[in-house]
């Protein structure tokens, strides 16, 4: 019989890394503790729940995003191709409806002979097995003062925030207005609400989310860090009274046709799920009180008499510090049969927590048959991602997506040659990237 593999974690690494084992012939428990125990952003107890955006970023060819949902699908990933069936309207983008997403990979994995689902909490990791933590942002105490055990460091701590979510039918339509923008669209119809500010109502909008409290945090204001990516909109409006308006807010692509002009700002509403009954603020997670969040965010020109289905939030992440415990194939130096995966390794987004899930399924799965786990190339994105993961500075070590200097650069010839276009080198790139994963493919054993 094959040997037991555990996973902990029931989230997007922890899904995928069990269902490419599971495509491997290998026996998994997949713990996770929802209902048991609860978290302050889930709402539901299914399997690769979304608790922020719905986006999986850019579907636009030859960017990095991409490349990496590409190299993906090639692989074979549950995650993938249950985003592709429950998809929804938006741009360039890969965004899906969230419960039917969260629904779609729970029933894959409760179907598979292959994995047990175990609704338990797990706070110390099983002992002479093949383990993946994939555990999260939002690991308990127990498990994370578990994991500070066995790497021997100490925890590292940023704030992460969520965005609201707004009921379609309380939009008023007569103010927001669809279009994308500059025009672009994945099939050419408009895919975002878009609720469009004069000067004088953008400057009250400033002013007001300036003055409005904070929620409390379980960790206090002067030890919070946060992640570029994910800042609130108070941070960036405290850094400069126009940095929102370049930002979340830019009007750049956008013309109001009540006025004919572009507007001078715009708050962007991204559809929900497949019946468009709820939009998300884009780019607008917050950590104001509920009561001053909802009395703010109604100033927006077409959401005075907004209702909102869910509010942003503010919540803990945890991750490792990667670079001086893991390997390149996510493997814990001092310990070769515990796995790392998804946000608690140090990567930020949904694609690549799914990524490190699918690399540490495949990489365990070699492990538990006796071979050697194989690292992918460095010209390829996922390769790249876990370099990044286990070779980056680890003094001052922070999450990262996926972008193309992540990747190693072109020969010389070729930078010579494209030098003056930035399209061309990029599709070159994701060129060499698909070569190399193909390569790596064919000599799978």
């Amino acid at each position: 019989m094959q040997p037991l593999i555990h996973i902990v974690g029931g989230g997007l690494a922890g899904t995928e890394a069990a269902w490419q084992l599971a495509r491997r012939g290998q026996r998994v428990t997949l713990h996770e503790m929802r209902p048991t125990r609860r978290t302050s952003a889930h709402q539901t107890d299914r399997l690769a729940e979304l608790v922020c955006s719905n986006s999986l970023k850019s579907e636009s060819e030859q960017t990095a995003p991409w490349l990496l949902k590409e190299e993906l699908r090639r692989l074979g990933s549950l995650l993938l191709c249950a985003a592709q069936k429950t998809r929804v309207p938006a741009g360039h983008a890969l965004t899906v409806d969230r419960e039917a997403f969260a629904a779609e990979v729970t029933g894959a994995i409760e179907g598979e002979p292959l994995i047990e689902v175990r609704r338990d909490e797990v706070t110390a990791l099983p002992v002479d097995a093949i383990v993946i933590i994939a555990s999260g942002p939002l690991t308990s105490e127990p498990l994370a003062a578990e994991i500070a055990r066995f790497t021997g460091s100490n925890r590292l701590f940023f704030y992460d925030s969520i965005s609201p979510i707004v009921d379609a039918d309380t939009v008023d339509t007569s103010i927001a207005f669809w279009a994308s923008r500059y025009g672009k669209s994945t099939d050419g119809t408009d895919d975002y609400l878009n609720c469009p500010f004069d000067r004088a109502q953008y400057e009250r909008f400033v002013d007001e989310l300036l003055a409005a409290p904070s929620a409390s945090a379980h960790i206090p204001e002067d030890k919070a860090c946060y992640f570029e990516a994910c800042l609130p909109i108070e941070e960036l409006a405290r850094r400069g009274r126009d940095t929102l308006r370049f930002g979340p807010m830019k009007p750049m692509g956008l013309t109001d046709p009540r006025t004919g002009r572009r507007p001078w700002a715009v708050v962007q509403l991204r559809q929900e799920n497949l019946r468009a009954q709820s939009f998300n603020l884009v780019g607008f997670q917050n950590h104001m009180k509920f009561g001053d969040q909802a009395r703010v965010l109604r100033l927006i020109p077409g959401l005075a008499k907004a209702e909102f289905l869910r509010f942003g939030q503010i919540h803990r992440n945890t991750y490792i510090n990667a670079p001086a415990l893991l390997s390149s194939t996510l493997q814990l130096r001092g310990d070769a049969r515990i796995f790392f995966a998804g946000q608690i390794s140090g990567v930020e987004g949904y694609v690549e927590s799914i990524a490190t899930g699918l690399m540490a399924g495949m990489h365990a799965a070699a492990l538990a048959t006796g071979h050697t786990p194989r690292p992918l190339p460095r010209e390829t994105a996922l390769g790249s991602l876990c370099h990044y993961i286990s070779a980056a500075g680890a003094a001052d070590y922070q999450p990262a997506n996926i972008t193309f200097d992540l990747l190693p650069q072109l020969d010389e010839a070729a930078r010579t040659a494209l030098r003056r276009d930035k399209h061309a080198r990029h599709a070159e790139v994701c060129r060499r990237a698909q070569a190399a994963l193909a390569e790596w493919m064919a000599a799978d054993v």
